[in-house]
């Protein structure tokens, strides 16, 4: 039933974009989603995924009313249930599971970038369960997050907004004009290529971002490190670093100058394949031609030396005094409270329990910025129940069996599970596995706020609940129902008080935001000239001595991938190849819309992406068929041949699975990249992240 009918300003949640949009709404339906063009961040423009809004909402497919399980695990086959019903059921079980094996063996699971992210925080932490996870706390953006936090005092993201345009944009493993993450939107960027800004893109793909730069370096994929160290040492000892910037801010100069002494721009394109000349290009213009942004990407993070990764990548912006100036990357405003996620309400010896905590501090210790379990662990435990037996896995918005690494391993996992709940619009090969199967609801289906950009923000904006399509319900509002019955702290606080608490900072509730739709705030600059950084020291990190109080290498370094032409040099002679995965697409997020039809129409099959010399030497034609395969499995994938990827390189599209073959399993190893990765260790010592990228392959035509 429809709220209201007519025309409404909101913020699309497809993915975790956040253009600002204009909804209507006639006769109970949303009909209609164009973009506003009063939001700084899209700027009157939206991606094909937003304006399918309304096919995806009111899809045949969409779950519509609870389901619960009437077959074997897998099989695909529900029977419709009543809400009451579901979660009656549910909370009954977890009560017994954290009666019987404490709250720990009870887990939460969700996807990157969702409104309900920090409430499934709060509901974990009062339940009293360590265990929550999202895919990319380990292998996306959270090492960005903490690198910053511990480097120069907390998250920067790039200045599109003010009087000084960037005059060089420095793309590390980053294609924003089609991922746009977190509010930091490809609209602005494209807006300051056009006009006159300088693109360099470090990527092995010529990216659609990579295309519009005027430098491309094509890497070896995981080699990022000894890039990022040869970078430091050409704009040290060449003298385009900021002198007054860094002798008045910067703390370890000397010993950072000492670390990268070796790294020269020679010895970094032997391991790279980037031409010492144009990473030395690379260096002097992000240095020197400023203001500069670096827009850096998810690559950085999706390998076991991602802590070192991150930090030398990082130090670039401290080196150079582009941090906190016009048209560099800046700090946000403190403009709302910070979610209550009820971190105190989580028993005192809960935090010891947390799968990985003991080894991995930046990911689930006390210095963690979101303290989280170690996702193969986690689901190790699932399957083997060391170092105890996890039992139930409540996942919101995640599809693990298409989106996390070793997609068979995960199967195991679940199938041990004696409680699997999957809360999503449409049924997915994870959803076909649960117990329970719960209808959540769109982004126009919902009440929440949001910052922009994510951690670093510069304006804040309300969206309401505009339609309901049959029985689905917000997340938050699940899992607050979950709570009341297992009588949980804070569980009779409503959302709307919640976010109220959040807005007070502002002097405004929630119906006041919404009428508003957006506040935002004035330009601040260079705020370090008052207090300095909010570091120890007061100053950038450029060695950093919380990392080395941690017992971590204060100063970063590059360690060659731990599978790859070089360091297994056997594996390489039936896997030749290097591979990545990841690449991005305008029409999905992650492995959400594959049953659109408007969406499926521009891209029908999982694509493979190699050069044209290595097709040919394996006899691949683009638009064939071809096999991809690693030692951990094979998959199915349509050729690409393009000039625009590094010779010897396989990039292949992810989150692939079939929508049209079937709830019985959906074809979800056919051509899931997940099949051919690995969640085995080594893993950083830090965050616990593991090899995603610069693996090895082999490619065969069908």
């Amino acid at each position: 039933m429809s709220l209201c009918d007519g025309e409404f300003r909101s913020i699309c949640r497809v993915c975790h974009g956040g253009c600002a949009a204009r909804v209507t709404v006639a006769d109970g339906k949303v009909v209609r989603v164009r973009p506003w063009p009063g939001s700084p961040f899209n700027r009157g423009r939206m991606c094909v995924k937003g304006l399918s809004t309304p096919e995806a909402m009111h899809h045949p497919d969409r779950l519509t009313h609870p389901l619960k399980r009437a077959g074997g695990r897998g099989e695909g086959k529900f029977v419709r249930v009543s809400w009451d019903e579901a979660l009656a059921d549910i909370a009954a079980r977890l009560d017994r599971f954290r009666k019987e094996s404490g709250p720990e063996s009870v887990a939460l699971g969700q996807g990157t970038g969702r409104h309900h992210y920090f409430h499934v925080i709060r509901f974990a932490n009062t339940f009293g369960t360590p265990n929550w996870y999202e895919p990319g706390l380990a292998n996306c953006f959270i090492p960005r997050i903490t690198v910053s936090n511990l480097t120069y005092g907390g998250f920067v993201a790039g200045d599109y907004y003010g009087d000084t345009p960037p005059r060089t944009i420095l793309f590390w493993g980053h294609n924003p004009l089609v991922s746009g993450p977190d509010g930091e939107l490809a609209f602005p960027v494209r807006d300051a290529l056009a006009k006159g800004a300088y693109g360099i893109a470090v990527d092995p793909r010529r990216s659609e971002t990579a295309k519009r730069c005027g430098l491309w370096l094509p890497i070896r994929p995981g080699t990022d490190a000894a890039l990022a160290l040869a970078m430091l040492r050409a704009v040290i000892e060449e003298g385009w670093y900021d002198k007054d910037f860094v002798e008045a801010y910067g703390a370890g100069f000397d010993d950072l100058r000492a670390r990268v002494a070796p790294a020269t721009s020679e010895w970094a394109e032997g391991v790279t394949g980037v031409p010492a000349a144009s990473m030395l290009e690379a260096a002097r213009r992000y240095a020197l031609d400023r203001p500069s942004i670096l827009e850096w990407g998810v690559s950085l993070e999706q390998n076991p030396n991602s802590l070192q990764t991150v930090r030398a990548v990082a130090l670039l912006r401290g080196l150079t005094g582009n941090l906190d100036a016009p048209g560099s990357d800046v700090f946000g405003s403190d403009l709302v409270a910070a979610y209550p996620v009820l971190r105190q309400a989580l028993p005192p010896d809960a935090p010891a329990k947390r799968i990985g905590a003991d080894r991995f501090k930046l990911l689930g210790g006390f210095r963690a910025f979101m303290p989280s379990a170690h996702i193969p662990g986690l689901f190790g435990a699932m399957r083997t129940g060391e170092p105890y037996r996890v039992r139930a896995l409540l996942v919101f918005g995640n599809n693990p069996l298409a989106t996390v690494a070793n997609s068979r391993g995960v199967q195991e996992a679940l199938r041990a599970l004696d409680l699997l709940v999957v809360a999503d619009h449409f049924l997915t090969p994870t959803a076909a596995m649960a117990d329970y199967v719960l209808p959540s609801a769109y982004w126009p289906e919902i009440d929440q706020i949001i910052e922009l950009p994510l951690v670093a923000p510069r304006a804040v904006f309300a969206h309401r609940k505009l339609a309901t399509v049959g029985e689905c319900r917000q997340n938050e509002l699940i899992l607050s129902d979950l709570a009341r019955r297992l009588d949980l702290p804070g569980a009779h606080e409503s959302l709307t008080d919640i976010l109220d608490q959040r807005l007070a900072p502002l002097g405004l509730t929630f119906d006041e935001l919404a009428d508003r739709f957006m506040v935002m705030a004035a330009p601040r600059y260079r705020r370090y000239l008052d207090k300095g950084f909010r570091t120890p020291s007061r100053k950038v990190e450029l060695s950093c001595k919380a990392l080395a109080r941690l017992g971590y290498d204060p100063l970063p370094s590059f360690a060659e991938p731990p599978e790859s032409p070089v360091s297994t040099p056997e594996t390489a002679k039936e896997y030749p190849l290097v591979l990545t995965t990841g690449a991005r697409r305008p029409e999905f997020f992650h492995s959400d819309g594959r049953q659109i039809e408007r969406l499926r129409a521009r891209r029908p099959d999982p694509t493979a992406e190699l050069g044209p010399a290595t097709a040919a030497r394996y006899g691949i034609v683009d638009g064939d068929w071809m096999r991809v395969k690693s030692p951990r499995g094979e998959i199915r994938m349509r050729a690409k041949v393009t000039g625009d990827i590094m010779e010897g390189v396989v990039s292949l599209d992810h989150g692939w699975w079939f929508p049209e073959r079937g709830a019985s399993g959906f074809d979800a190893f056919a051509s899931n990249a997940n099949v051919l990765t690995s969640d085995a260790p080594p893993y950083d010592p830090a965050f616990g992240s593991y090899q995603l990228r610069g693996l090895l392959c082999a490619v065969a035509r069908e």
